[in-house]
């Protein structure tokens, strides 16, 4: 079981960014993707999102064996692909607590299955109370008036609901204080496991330092460069991304 991601290449306005991209991430490992600014971290996210705004030119990914390029973004989530967005979007009127549900029932009716309120409560208070996530936090509108660590805090709470087989988290670290960092390495760390594979996009080593990954990749120019174990990242802190370009070549 795994994400397998064949010769993507992706386009926005004309440009390409993505060039013959390759990943292959099992369930239960821990991949960091690294590099500067505008190599195409984000991109990958959502294209594989399905994000209207990228075309993808060329390549597969397959989610378990099913294509997921040219699919809707619902019909990509449902197969079980969740994503983290750097910027995530507020819905107003619309409470944590409901907006989870809905998502949940949404797949739940899909697979002919069905749940009480008061079992998805007691679900939900029982992920909260072992994310130390304060109860009341559930009666607030999706991330209306939120914290950049509120934001995070919900994220990993409709994660963790979703379950699901496959988590990307594109630069969900980019602006966040320690206490902030400590819960989104502490919603990984709590979901780890055989069941799901993720990805972390990020600049820095610094959420790394909770979450120890199994991969480290450097991505440059719309493709991975290099590819090590968790001492990558280090190396990586250390040098910058200098050497990168000198070795690969400026960005067009």
């Amino acid at each position: 079981m795994s994400l397998n991601i064949n010769n993507l290449s992706v386009s926005i306005a004309e440009r390409q960014i993505l060039k013959d991209f390759n990943l292959s991430v099992s369930r239960g490992e821990v991949h960091a993707i690294m590099g500067p600014n505008g190599t195409g971290k984000s991109t990958l996210a959502k294209a594989l999102a399905a994000h209207p705004d990228y075309t993808v030119t060329g390549g597969t990914a397959l989610l378990d064996g099913a294509e997921i390029i040219g699919l809707e973004p619902d019909a990509v989530a449902r197969l079980g692909l969740f994503m983290a967005f750097q910027y995530p979007v507020e819905i107003p009127g619309v409470s944590i607590a409901n907006f989870i549900r809905a998502a949940l029932t949404a797949r739940l009716k899909e697979s002919g299955g069905d749940f009480s309120a008061t079992a998805y409560y007691k679900a939900l208070y029982a992920q909260m109370d072992a994310l130390k996530i304060p109860r009341e936090f559930t009666s607030r509108s999706v991330n209306v008036g939120f914290s950049g660590g509120e934001k995070k805090r919900c994220d990993i709470l409709q994660m963790a609901m979703l379950k699901p087989s496959y988590a990307i988290l594109d630069e969900t670290d980019s602006g966040l204080d320690i206490d902030a960092l400590r819960i989104v390495a502490d919603g990984v760390n709590h979901m780890r496991g055989p069941g799901t594979g993720f990805v972390i996009i990020t600049h820095y080593q610094r959420l790394l330092n909770y979450i120890k990954p199994d991969y480290v990749h450097v991505m440059y120019g719309g493709r991975i460069v290099k590819s090590g174990g968790a001492e990558l990242a280090l190396e990586l802190e250390e040098k910058g991304y200098g050497w990168v370009e000198k070795e690969f070549g400026v960005l067009v």
